[in-house]
């Protein structure tokens, strides 16, 4: 006998698997799918890179010693919202400074950082001729000091003086000690640093930062300091 089957006879229990199993793979396919926008709305922000300008200074000492002071290869890697907000700042900063003087006996100091203010005007160019100088804010308005790699919070009005070195030493009794300043013998020493990180929280405003050094020099006859800045430039 010859069986004939009706169109629209009822599905046997494989053909319901089937059916159930496409309409499912179809369904995860469009939830997918609906996902891509939201994974890819909010591109991760550039760095931006600033080439900052050399610097010559030269002063004499009281003593008629002669010193020069040269900053070369200075440069800073920013991203302004690593913290996925406005008020997250980065900066990678790298640059080197020489210290020479007339007299060879001379013994150097550097120290050095940078001064990142929060809606703080930091000063104009620096250079040669202009002298070397932040009159608008200087290392002693800072309202905090760090060592560079830590994060700090300022707020509107405030500043971080980021210093690059921190060197441990024992003072006459023993005590341990902190300089931010590096020695150097024979009337002349050179200072380079690469990729110092800086990470500033909380300003809501924009950010601006500018470099510095500091040095100090010791003769038979004088002890003096000097203080040298760089072009200030945006954070964001």
């Amino acid at each position: 006998m010859t069986t004939t089957r009706r169109i629209g006879a009822p599905m046997t229990a494989p053909q319901r698997h089937i059916t159930r199993t496409r309409i499912i793979a179809a369904t995860t396919a469009l939830a997918c799918a609906a996902l891509v926008p939201a994974l890819t709305a909010s591109p991760a922000q550039a760095d931006t890179t600033v080439q900052l300008p050399g610097q010559s200074v030269t002063k004499k000492l009281k003593d008629g010693t002669t010193v020069t002071i040269t900053r070369s290869n200075e440069s800073a890697r920013i991203n302004p919202s690593m913290g996925g907000t406005p008020l997250h700042r980065n900066a990678w900063v790298s640059g080197k400074y020489v210290v020479t003087t007339s007299d060879k006996a001379a013994k150097i100091g550097v120290g050095s950082g940078y001064i990142v203010g929060c809606q703080l005007t930091l000063g104009g160019n620096s250079n040669s001729r202009a002298g070397a100088t932040a009159p608008n804010f200087d290392l002693q308005s800072a309202t905090t000091t760090a060592e560079t790699g830590a994060g700090v919070t300022i707020g509107p009005g405030q500043a971080v003086n980021y210093v690059i070195n921190d060197r441990e030493y024992k003072d006459a009794f023993g005590a341990a000690g902190h300089s931010s300043s590096i020695s150097f013998s024979g009337g002349k020493g050179t200072l380079a640093y690469t990729n110092e990180t800086m990470m500033v929280n909380g300003c809501a405003g924009y950010a601006q930062a500018r470099s510095y050094a500091k040095v100090s020099i010791t003769t038979d006859n004088v002890s003096q300091s000097i203080a040298v800045y760089g072009k200030p430039f945006s954070m964001g």
